[in-house]
């Protein structure tokens, strides 16, 4: 059986080193060369579960293209079944990553053949998705798609709803773990950006209507997991910061990690936060999710 099917987007990253982000019009020379990596939530977060010793299958699209065939060598070469990646009449996707040297970034993403993927797409997937001890999702392929894999799924439903976009009622009432940050879970709440304290961003995420818990990642103020009773803080593993790129997908990775071994909700949200925590200490995404034995243990 499948631990986790991962139902999302593969993209090759271009990432940028800079000194400093770019105001709007402005140009910035880089602070050093720029790499290509392996990339797109989906399959960062695949590679991330694989890594922490997850069977993990892959549904996405990516183009019949060299950057196409490069990708699914790329994540198959760390255990991730590719079998359930389409071969899209489309390119494959591109994401421009802008970092700065304390970690800071900002990702501008050309969709391609992640947006090519359809809710028809699944159907023949249907068994996978309805084994899988857990479906994990995020929003770079269309809305449609995440609605039928949650529909699909039968197994553990974790839901990261990044990048923002509303969400509908009947597949929120679907998911298992919602896991937004802070703007993600405003703009599902209907709300505008907002700096809300604790019991703030705990009363917008028991409006959302999900039948289990909300995980709201704030970077480094550590994480909110809010239940419909209970609210707490899991403060941030103290690091030095170089990329916080792919830190968001090892959380998710690792927290769907920690809840197939039956761990409560609050403690999978510390194993993700160290998982996290070793993520944001290397550059890239994909390429820097940890494997098991390099998470600290809790002390």
């Amino acid at each position: 059986m499948t631990d986790i099917v991962v139902v999302g987007s593969l993209n090759v990253d271009v990432v940028v080193p800079l000194h400093e982000l770019p105001a709007p019009g402005q140009t910035v020379l880089g602070a050093a060369d720029h790499r290509r990596t392996g990339g797109g939530k989906g399959a960062n977060q695949a590679v991330a579960a694989a890594r922490l010793g997850r069977r993990v299958a892959m549904v996405g699209a990516v183009g019949i293209d060299a950057d196409g065939d490069w990708l699914l060598g790329l994540i198959a070469a760390e255990g991730v079944a590719t079998e359930s990646v389409l071969r899209a009449p489309r390119p494959t996707g591109q994401a421009i990553v802008l970092v700065t040297a304390d970690g800071d970034s900002t990702i501008a993403v050309s969709s391609g053949a992640n947006m090519w993927l359809a809710p028809e797409h699944l159907a023949p997937l249907r068994d996978l998705l309805g084994s899988a001890r857990a479906v994990l999702l995020q929003q770079e392929v269309d809305a449609a798609v995440v609605a039928e894999a949650v529909r699909l799924a039968e197994g553990l439903v974790v839901l990261n709803p990044a990048p923002a976009r509303p969400v509908d009622p009947a597949t929120l009432a679907r998911v298992d773990v919602l896991v937004p940050n802070r703007g993600e879970l405003a703009a599902l709440a209907g709300a505008p950006p907002t700096d809300a304290g604790v019991d703030g961003l705990a009363a917008m995420a028991r409006s959302l209507g999900t039948r289990g818990p909300v995980v709201v990642t704030l970077g480094g103020d550590g994480a909110l997991v809010v239940t419909t009773d209970r609210q707490w803080l899991v403060p941030a593993e103290q690091v030095d910061a170089v990329d916080a790129t792919g830190a968001g997908d090892t959380f998710c990775a690792a927290l769907a990690d920690a809840l197939l071994d039956g761990a409560a909700i609050d403690e999978a949200a510390r194993w993700a936060s160290r998982a996290a925590a070793v993520t944001v200490t290397r550059p890239g995404a994909m390429a820097a999710a940890p494997r098991r034995a390099e998470v600290p243990t809790a002390a």
